[in-house]
């Protein structure tokens, strides 16, 4: 990949709790964007939505998500990925916050904001608040690029279709949660991201290919996610009287029978193991000229936002 917008951070600078598997930092230069994306999302969510408060997204004072995931986005993209991504996390935290009853409620309604209608422009007095936000990024996205803007919509639409399954009921084993896990913390909206914020096009016929060779960097990004959010999603369920909680650490702990401290550690080796697999298919598939650039770019894009995710998760106020 040829790095023209991002700097690589000196390793001494930044912790990585033995989970980097030396692969290096990059952030991206432009920190101006991200923050007016993010701002401005949080702006527009308290204004049609509801009030936003005790809230953390991907701003961070040291490490921001948008810049340390996406390193090569496209300077005239980063806002309104920072934006998209900033929405996400809203409407993550909102549904964390409600009951079952209205967690299942908020999903079906979620489902109608980006289900057939995702590429919807048509908004009325009686379209929801989220819906507007939604024809608002991809109003701004198609502006920039038509083509790429419409293929991340309807991977986006296609994510929540999934994802609104993935938690109807706790999973006993790890293998069985980790393939549901994978598409809800966004395999999808990360497809659309990374392929949009830097200008790729996966063609048709390598399509899955490509989703076939990343997902194993996708497993590490999730059970890392998992890994720092165990604390904030626990409290999330037991504030909402849930007695299960859609984390690896808590299927490991059934699944096993044992304490929280050696289920951290599992979860630790996961990581570890899924990230070695991943490394080794970025460096097969950088050498295999039989692939577009554009798959390969995005391979090794998906392995730099592990590590940007993985130091964001350490140092975010989101999960502190």
């Amino acid at each position: 990949m040829e790095f023209r917008y991002s700097d690589k951070l000196d390793r001494a600078t930044y912790q990585t709790d033995g989970l980097d598997f030396n692969i290096p930092l990059r952030i991206h230069r432009d920190p101006h964007k991200e923050i007016a994306g993010a701002l401005r999302a949080q702006k527009d969510w308290s204004e049609h939505v509801g009030p936003v408060v005790d809230y953390s997204g991907g701003l961070g004072s040291s490490y921001s998500f948008i810049r340390a995931t996406v390193p090569e986005c496209l300077p005239g993209r980063l806002e309104i990925i920072s934006y998209a991504n900033e929405y996400a996390f809203l409407y993550d935290d909102e549904m964390e916050n409600l009951d079952l009853k209205s967690f299942t409620e908020g999903r079906d309604e979620m489902l109608g904001v980006f289900g057939a209608d995702a590429l919807s422009h048509k908004v009325d007095p009686n379209t929801r608040p989220e819906k507007k936000l939604q024809v608002q990024i991809l109003g701004e996205m198609m502006a920039i690029d038509p083509k790429r803007a419409v293929t991340s919509m309807k991977a986006w639409a296609t994510f929540v279709q999934l994802a609104s399954r993935t938690r109807a009921q706790p999973f006993e084993t790890l293998e069985e949660y980790l393939p549901s896990r994978i598409i809800d913390a966004g395999e999808l909206i990360w497809f659309g991201t990374l392929t949009f914020g830097m200008a790729l096009t996966i063609p048709d016929d390598e399509l899955d290919l490509c989703m076939k060779l990343a997902r194993p960097g996708y497993a590490a990004i999730s059970l890392t996610n998992d890994l720092y959010s165990w604390k904030k999603e626990k409290k999330a369920a037991d504030d909402s009287d849930l007695d299960y909680v859609f984390n690896a650490i808590w299927v490991i702990m059934k699944e096993r029978s044992i304490e929280e401290s050696e289920a951290i550690e599992v979860c630790r080796q996961e990581i570890l193991k899924y990230i070695t697999e991943y490394e080794y298919i970025v460096e097969s598939t950088t050498k295999d000229l039989s692939l577009s650039w554009d798959v390969r770019t995005y391979i090794e894009a998906v392995r730099q936002s592990y590590i940007g995710n993985l130091v964001w998760s350490i140092y975010c106020p989101r999960y502190q």
